[in-house]
Formats: structure tokens, sequence, C-alpha cells
């Protein structure tokens, strides 16, 4: 099992910037892809970012890339998602997920097998 907690979240005008973590316990992140995603009231959640926990590589959304960064703490067990130029757009509940696989990367939410709580960020204009 493995347990994620996000954080990070709050309310920010548009065109400033936020820093979300999530922090995973429980396993080692050795051969996981970790995710994030994105949900807005009455759509569907959203692949926003991953990271391969192993390789560092990072792989991003098209419309998020230049503004969102995904890194990783591996001492700490730690992702994180640098989020520039935030915009109302961008207003949404944030989630990490977790999943152990040999792919390089998965951008379904149901390919995850382990997910966080949520962190909610609003954009005001």
């Amino acid at each position: 099992q493995v347990q994620l907690v996000e954080s990070g979240g709050g309310l920010v005008q548009a065109g400033g910037s936020l820093r979300l973590s999530c922090a995973a316990s429980g396993r080692t992140l050795f051969s996981y892809v970790m995710g994030w995603f994105r949900q807005v009231p009455g759509l569907e959640r959203e692949f926003v970012a991953a990271i391969n926990w192993n390789a560092g590589s990072t792989y991003y959304k098209d419309s998020v890339k230049g503004r969102f960064t995904a890194s990783r703490d591996s001492a700490k067990n730690t992702m994180f998602l640098q989020i520039n130029s935030l915009k109302p757009e961008d207003t949404a509940v944030y989630y990490c997920a977790a999943v152990k696989t040999a792919a390089s990367v998965h951008y379904r939410p149901s390919d995850y097998d382990y997910w966080g709580q949520g962190t909610q960020v609003t954009v005001s204009s």
C-alpha cells in the first residue's frame, strides 16, 4: 500500500504561482510512476503531469507545458508540482497518484492504483 498526501493548494491571483507537494509513505517508489491530475466538478479527472521515479523523466499535458514543472525528492519520497503563471482555468482539485509499472508513463486515471485526497487550487481573475 502507498499512502499519498497532497498539500500546497490555495487561493491565488492569476499570474501567481503555487507549489504542490505529494508525500508518499508505505513503500519506496522504485518502479513507480507518479502522476498529477486535476478535476473540476462535473468534468472528468484529467492528466496534467507525471514523473517516472526511477528515471526522473517528466511528462506533461500539452496545454500546461512551460508553466507546470514536476519534480521529486527521492530521499523524502515526495513529488512536487510547480505551477507558474496561473490562470483561472487552472482552478481545480489537484490529485497525486501512483502506480507500480514497467512503463515509462501512464496518462489514464484508471491506470493508477493509489490516490491522495486532493488539494484545491483556486485562481482568481
